[in-house]
């Protein structure tokens, strides 16, 4: 395919040393400013963190009228060049590439994956002109294909070539896989639809991967469109197979998808595993963010601000939102039973419920600390914040049970009503608030501030038992009695969270402790993992914990409570659910 050429920045990408892990860009400018400045991104949307992905940056040169012309650094990630605006300027660059992510850029001798925000320098002053990628073909790789959402000008059979994007922001929204991968195809909502899959075995099933895939796609089409085609002209899903491995990362018209190849559906085996049902809900994620988050998303993404944070309180609803409709809408496609969906819903609520930090934290600071707190965990996280994914779609589902107990909408109708409102573009909370008046028939003042701007604790059993599901409340598991998180190895019981207010902090334990044994009846015992502890108690509920903290060896004073509960989900009136989870949605 072939088209007018643009007159903004063009982008020459070769795989140049996959030894090294580089990357080699030539940049051409061929209206430069004078004093042209040049910056790459600190962060990319969809990942909240400032990554810094300058630091990989290496060897920026430039020239004009192949003469070499200055090129000073301003700061961490902006450069300025003594440049005129009288003829095209070239720049030439590397970047370093060995993060196994879909955040940001890879490159070995197998596969080589790149977002531009991790090697598209931005040029001041024209993120509006349409800009060129072009991607060369290795030559020690001649099997080597490339894949991108981006609009082909000039492209070979095995995707090499050049690339339209018509703005800076489109550029760097559109991955790129390059490699040796798997690919099919299959269409959805009458729009093509592509598969690549980098890293797979033989044992792969395709065929049910593709068909699974394709059922997740028309099924999200039909719940925001009914009979209308999605707003985009194709889609791409790049998945990357690893020995351990997950994660996603949203674009406009393509996923980057990370996953382990154990989960992966294998040939002969018609089995719905953990891991595969894990993967699918992977899938369904990052599919449903092609509407809620890409295109309707936070007003405060109306314009990215690539330099810096982003602030917004909304991440409760983009990713929360999202993370509720990810699995209801594998039981919707079918994929999925209604044992099934109820053991994934079991799951997230017990991970809320056993979050200490969901009593401090409302999901709307949540979402504007992500930055700080959500993409940078430790071992106090738990304690001090709640998670937006999870608590958002515990939100989520409080607000589509009510809706639909009051018999006036549901959930369902007002993310519809929302795409309308918004025309598909930014949205402020006001309009959510506008669009639950509207169709609930009142204002839902009060949720609002206890569910999203409160810590107060979700009406989930009321609800829940109202839609035809039984909360059965077991005794929980020995970590959650004990309020820790382990990790056991050769070495013996690590100690990773304590949790406030339980029994294990109460006994003084700290995380990074080494819990070595522990002491009953005058006689002392070494653990080995942590449900040696109720073997060597037997029936005492007070313990001796010995622990070595810094190299000193420390005597606790341990109760092992009884009455910590967890939750478990069972369906009781199959009819009543149904209207709210089955198939017909």
């Amino acid at each position: 395919m072939t088209a007018a050429r643009p007159g903004g920045p063009h982008y020459r990408v070769e795989a140049a040393d996959p030894a090294a892990h580089l990357f080699h860009v030539t940049l051409t400018v061929p209206q430069p400013q004078a004093g042209q400045r040049l910056s790459l991104p600190a962060w990319i949307p969809g990942s909240y963190l400032v990554r810094e992905f300058a630091r990989h940056l290496q060897r920026l040169a430039a020239r004009q009228d192949g003469r070499p012309v200055t090129v000073q650094q301003l700061d961490k990630a902006t450069w300025q060049v003594d440049c005129v605006p009288s003829s095209p300027l070239v720049l030439t660059y590397e970047v370093y590439a060995f993060d196994n992510s879909v955040r940001t850029a890879w490159l070995d001798s197998e596969r080589g994956f790149f977002n531009g925000t991790s090697l598209c320098l931005r040029v001041h002053g024209q993120a509006q002109e349409p800009h060129e990628l072009e991607l060369v073909p290795p030559r020690a790789y001649p099997h080597w294909e490339a894949a991108t959402g981006l609009e082909p000008l000039k492209t070979g059979k095995r995707g090499f070539g050049t690339y339209l994007a018509h703005d800076y922001d489109e550029l760097v929204d559109c991955p790129v896989e390059l490699g040796a991968f798997f690919s099919a195809e299959f269409r959805a909502g009458g729009v093509p639809h592509r598969l690549v899959i980098s890293g797979a075995t033989e044992a792969l099933d395709t065929d049910r991967l593709v068909a699974d895939m394709q059922k997740i796609c028309e099924t999200e089409i039909r719940f925001w469109h009914e009979r209308r085609r999605p707003p985009f002209k194709s889609f791409l899903f790049m998945l990357n197979a690893v020995d351990d491995g997950y994660g996603g990362l949203e674009h406009r018209n393509s996923t980057a998808l990370i996953c382990s190849r154990r989960d992966l559906p294998r040939k002969g085996d018609g089995r719905m595993g953990e891991g595969y049902v894990t993967l699918l809900g992977l899938i369904s994620h990052e599919y449903f963010h092609t509407w809620n988050v890409k295109r309707l998303r936070p007003a405060e993404f109306a314009h990215y601000d690539y330099r810096q944070e982003n602030y917004s309180n909304l991440l409760w609803f983009f990713e929360g939102f999202t993370s509720y409709y990810d699995d209801l809408l594998l039981r919707r496609a079918g994929l999925i039973d209604d044992a099934t969906y109820l053991k994934l819903l079991t799951k997230t609520c017990n991970q809320v419920l056993q979050t200490p930090g969901r009593e401090l934290q409302s999901v709307a600071q949540a979402s504007f600390d992500a930055w700080v707190k959500y993409y940078r965990q430790d071992e106090n996280t738990a304690n001090a914040t709640v998670s937006y994914y999870t608590k958002g779609a515990l939100v989520a589902l409080c607000f589509d049970l009510t809706l639909r107990q009051e018999g006036h909408a549901s959930l369902d109708d007002v993310m519809r009503a929302l795409w309308q409102r918004c025309k598909a573009g930014p949205m402020a909370e006001a309009d959510f608030t506008g669009v639950l008046k509207e169709l609930g028939g009142r204002a839902f003042t009060r949720e609002l501030a206890h569910w999203v701007h409160g810590t107060r604790e979700l009406p989930l059993k009321e609800l829940l038992e109202q839609h035809g599901i039984s909360v059965m409340e077991e005794p929980a598991q020995l970590q959650q009695r004990l309020g820790v998180r382990v990790s056991e190895t050769a070495q013996g019981v690590m100690l990773k969270n304590v949790l406030r207010g339980g029994s294990a902090e109460q006994a003084g334990f700290a995380a990074n402790d080494e819990w070595v044994g522990v002491e009953v009846a005058g006689q002392g015992w070494r653990l080995g993992k942590l449900d040696d502890l109720m073997l060597y108690a037997g029936t005492h509920r007070k313990v001796t914990a010995i622990v070595s903290r810094d190299r000193r060896l420390l005597r606790l004073e341990l109760t092992i409570p009884s009455a910590v509960t967890t939750w478990r989900l069972v369906l009781r009136d199959p009819t009543r659910a149904q209207t709210w989870f089955g198939p017909q949605g």
